[in-house]
């Protein structure tokens, strides 16, 4: 089967979720959205898939934390379960803790379970992230220009790395991710983890402390302040989202296969951006300056982090095929056309723990 008949799309009105959604509905399948509303542009995100899919789509408002009976009524109807719902700042998971793990952990447990006592139990697809191989201390980097560089695994960190949970949030995404793939060893579930590197794109309504990309995008667009935490030569693989839809796409039609794995989802070596290059290239895309500030590094921030991505490529027969440059670009004619979204987003705001995805 090409095409899963139902898919239940938690986290379905956040960047990745509504995008996910989007495609799902795309190639015919009916979509149940499953958010509580509470990270910013959810409610943009739902109305754009309201009026593009209004007779496949379903929206549920409700939180992973409290939804047991419910969840389990829904998971019944699916073929596909996507959980993309979750606190996702490291900055928030250090300040209410309880929270984040309340969310991350409980939250996703509490999924998992509906999954393995539904009739179907349908496969599962996990947002877990690339702080689960913490600040990896033990891997040599060195300072090229405005970047820094592995000086040895020049094809990225494998699946196989050591994990090392750094933060609150690397915790609790980490037992996350632990219990996703031990659900399939104990109890059979066809239950797939996607290690994220970042991920940008369209429909992303990135915050100072998550989604960068998008936050310095907006940022450069509207003349809003950016704080840089360090010096600004931090590294990450960058995913433009159609890649990123692929990518799930490619699980769901080999799911045997991938049942049972963690696989890391990024765009590799060859999709790499420091933070003082993204600012370089939006100077050159907008033509405006981009005034930044710098504060000291945030605890269990990476210096690099660029995914291997072969265990991917060779088993779910995928990889990212839009640059950074090409993917910045038309992150930026969006963010453009949909400025009347991002006239709030300069103004200082309280941080809080949120569930959405």
């Amino acid at each position: 089967m090409t095409t899963p008949r139902s898919v239940l799309a938690i986290g379905g009105a956040g960047f990745i979720g509504s995008n996910l959604a989007d495609a799902f509905l795309r190639s015919g399948a009916r979509v149940t959205v499953y958010d509580n509303f509470s990270r910013p542009g959810a409610l943009a995100n739902a109305g754009w898939l309201r009026r593009r899919h209004a007779r496949s789509l379903r929206i549920v408002r409700g939180d992973i934390r409290r939804a047991r009976g419910r969840l389990g009524r829904l998971v019944d109807d699916a073929d596909l379960v996507i959980h993309n719902a979750g606190q996702v700042a490291v900055t928030t998971s250090v300040e209410d803790p309880r929270a984040d793990f309340e969310i991350n952990a409980a939250g996703t447990l509490e999924i998992l379970e509906a999954i393995r006592a539904s009739r179907r139990r349908p496969p599962l697809i996990f947002s877990s992230t690339n702080k689960v191989y913490g600040a990896l201390d033990g891997v040599a980097t060195r300072r090229v220009g405005p970047r820094y560089a592995f000086t040895n695994a020049k094809h990225g960190i494998a699946e196989d790395s050591p994990l090392d949970f750094h933060s609150p949030y690397g915790c609790s995404k980490g037992a996350a991710d632990q219990y996703v793939l031990d659900y399939a060893r104990i109890y059979g579930l066809r239950t797939v983890v996607f290690r994220k590197s970042c991920i940008y794109g369209p429909r992303q309504f990135g915050v100072e402390d998550q989604g960068w990309v998008a936050w310095f995008t907006i940022a450069a667009v509207h003349r809003y302040p950016i704080t840089i935490y360090g010096d600004g030569r931090q590294v990450r693989d960058v995913l433009f989202i159609e890649d990123l839809v692929q990518a799930y796409l490619a699980a769901w039609r080999r799911i045997d296969t991938a049942a049972g794995q963690a696989f890391n989802i990024g765009g590799g070596a060859r999709n790499t951006l420091s933070l003082l290059e993204l600012l370089q290239l939006l100077r050159e895309l907008t033509g405006n300056p981009v005034p930044v500030k710098h504060e000291d590094w945030r605890p269990g921030d990476q210096k690099i982090f660029v995914s291997g991505i072969a265990k991917a490529r060779k088993l779910l027969h995928w990889q990212p095929v839009i640059a950074p440059a090409d993917g910045v670009s038309r992150l930026l004619a969006w963010v453009r056309a949909n400025a009347d979204l991002f006239r709030d987003f300069g103004k200082p705001r309280r941080r809080r723990a949120t569930a959405s995805g």
